[in-house]
């Protein structure tokens, strides 16, 4: 039997920034908040002098246990997906905090051209370069108005920066500065000068010094110990939920956190949500949570999932080529991350030394910084030399050919360890009519609901895109002074593998409802109050990391929520009629 609770102003599925970010924000407006994550609670205390690369690194230990609740993996529309069974293959963040506890900290503001490439690829190349099933749109927004939600974002998390020289306007400097300079990032950002680039410093999440946000919470100062991705900070270093958003709605007295509780339908009646039911996974009581808002700030796989799962909207007919939800599918994994690796005989560094954003990038071919006229593709990448700190198990970067044990390989090993460098390029994904989102006709979880199917194709796009990237790392490698230069092999076809955790779509931002799902204030266009925060909302994914974007965007929605509240319902965007902004 299902047990009803009290109602409440806004129920938020998830605890990572984008629910995070949400429940702080409306909790301080006096809003009666309760959040629902289905991991397990943590605080910084339960990472600290936890310093585990086999369980970590290596078991992923922070990431989705696959077994319960996992999604399924196709090509094409004529093909079986088959589930993704195994952490390596998929990371998917859990526990409170979700993935902002063990993200890296790499921090990028998008780019104009990125919320508005439809607009302006045809305003500089012309209709024809946009190629035929490439399902691009602008966002329903534009940088300018996306500019103050970054800043207010970067202060909440005391992001650590130098601002690129490359970058759009900004009303503020960061708060806080740079990280420091290590010899491989010089000699990255040397090399890059000489070559006529704009490199800088990766704005870093890994905080440069002790910093007091606006709200009064406290990130401690980094210790570069090397451990950050996939793992929470021992010393509170690492901006996160954990150490900033959740703390201040705790405060408040209007936000109730409940852990352990697994969301499993919006509720809904005559247009509009009524609340969410979710299970409670230590005991297995059913609870129905009644709200005048309900905001999900999940995974985007999993606000996909709860949307579909709820017969909300209309979902996306790859066939027809009509519908919303699941729509444009895009993301950064695998053949984002591909570069050169560089091995020198006379360079020696401290590799061991490090922290998840300590880098070197530049953005000269990010967005449509370069000229595409000539170009197999659009759009851009940054590219990145990261001094992440290498662990005892994963350091043994050999060059080509060696063989993977014996004489040979153990020499390699050792003369190598401190004298590898590695660059890549994050290439923009774009959106086609292909990838999407459904829910699997087979294949189920632990409660019997049909798991969300991923189908999905590289493109020439894709490709060309890579193959420009790794050039560029070669170059500059080349510059650096590598003695053997490795590059990255391009793939030919998407293989399963969801690594990188950089999954976006599916409930789309736009100013047409005939193409996307959301208005720019996350607003569902077909039930005014469901908001739908995070990943799911970009129409595709831009050249550079993804978080500041969501931070920016949960902002936004915050002031939504709060306006649509305050008075008494309605659509707080209009619709742009039956105008058109995608290919």
């Amino acid at each position: 039997m299902v047990v009803k609770l009290d109602k409440v102003d806004v129920v938020i599925v998830g605890t990572g920034w984008a629910g995070g970010i949400m429940a702080a924000e409306l909790a301080k407006a006096g809003k009666k908040v309760v959040a629902l994550e289905r991991g397990e609670r943590r605080e910084t205390a339960d990472y600290t002098g936890v310093k585990d690369e086999l369980r970590f690194t290596n078991r992923f230990d922070m990431m989705q246990d696959l077994s319960h609740e996992t999604i399924t993996s196709r090509n094409t529309l004529d093909e079986v997906a088959l589930p993704v069974r195994t952490r390596d293959e998929m990371m998917a963040g859990t526990d409170l905090g979700g993935g902002s506890v063990h993200w890296a900290g790499a921090t990028y503001r998008w780019l104009p051209y990125d919320f508005e490439i439809y607009s302006k690829t045809i305003e500089r190349y012309g209709i024809g370069k946009i190629p035929k099933g490439m399902t691009i749109q602008d966002w329903g927004i534009t940088y300018d108005e996306m500019e103050k939600y970054y800043d207010q974002w970067e202060k909440t998390a005391g992001i650590s920066g130098e601002q690129d020289p490359l970058g759009p306007p900004r009303s503020n400097d960061y708060p806080t500065p740079p990280m420091k300079e290590s010899p491989p990032i010089k000699l990255f950002k040397q090399a890059a000068k000489k070559l006529g680039y704009h490199p800088y410093q990766v704005a870093s999440a890994n905080i440069s010094e002790t910093y007091e946000n606006p709200d009064g919470e406290t990130i401690n100062q980094c210790q570069y110990c090397a451990f950050c991705t996939q793992y929470g900070c021992d010393f509170g270093a690492k901006s996160d939920s954990l150490v900033t958003v959740i703390p201040t709605a705790l405060k408040t007295g209007n936000f109730e956190l409940r852990n352990e509780s697994y969301a499993r339908r919006i509720l809904h009646k005559g247009g509009k949500a009524t609340g969410v039911l979710y299970v409670d996974t230590r005991t297995g009581q059913e609870f129905e949570q009644p709200a005048d808002v309900v905001a999900l700030g999940a995974f985007t796989f999993t606000n996909n999932r709860l949307l579909m799962l709820s017969d909300i909207g209309e979902p996306y007919n790859p066939k027809t080529r009509t519908g919303v939800i699941g729509r444009n599918f895009n993301g950064q994994f695998n053949i984002t991350f591909l570069g050169a690796k560089g091995f020198f005989k006379d360079k020696k560094f401290n590799l061991y030394m490090g922290a998840g954003a300590l880098g070197g990038t530049m953005s000269d071919f990010a967005g449509d910084n370069f000229d595409h006229t000539n170009l197999n593709f659009i759009n851009g990448g940054g590219l990145e030399l990261r001094q992440y700190g290498d662990g005892a198990i994963a350091s043994n970067h050999v060059p080509k050919g060696t063989p993977r044990w014996g004489k040979e390989f153990k020499k390699n090993a050792l003369f190598y360890a401190n004298r590898y460098l590695q660059i890549w390029y994050t290439p923009a994904i774009m959106s086609w009519w292909h990838n999407y989102l459904s829910l699997d006709p087979t294949y189920k979880d632990d409660f019997n609901d049909p798991l969300l199917r991923v189908t999905n194709k590289y493109t020439d796009q894709d490709r060309n895109i890579a193959k420009f990237g790794v050039e560029k790392c070669k170059e500059i490698m080349k510059e650096m002074g590598a003695d053997i230069i490795d590059l990255d092999e391009v793939p030919e076809e998407f293989d399963h593998i969801y690594q990188g955790g950089h999954y976006a779509g599916g409930v789309i931002m736009g100013a047409d409802p005939g193409t996307s799902a959301v208005n720019n204030y996350l607003q569902l266009w077909d039930m005014e109050n469901l908001f739908v925060v995070g990943g799911s909302a970009f129409p595709q994914f831009a050249g550079h990391h993804p978080t500041a974007t969501i931070g920016a965007l949960a902002y936004r929605a915050s002031e939504g929520i709060e306006m649509y509240l305050k008075n008494g319902g309605g659509l707080l965007v209009e619709a742009e009629g039956n105008k058109r902004k995608t290919g």
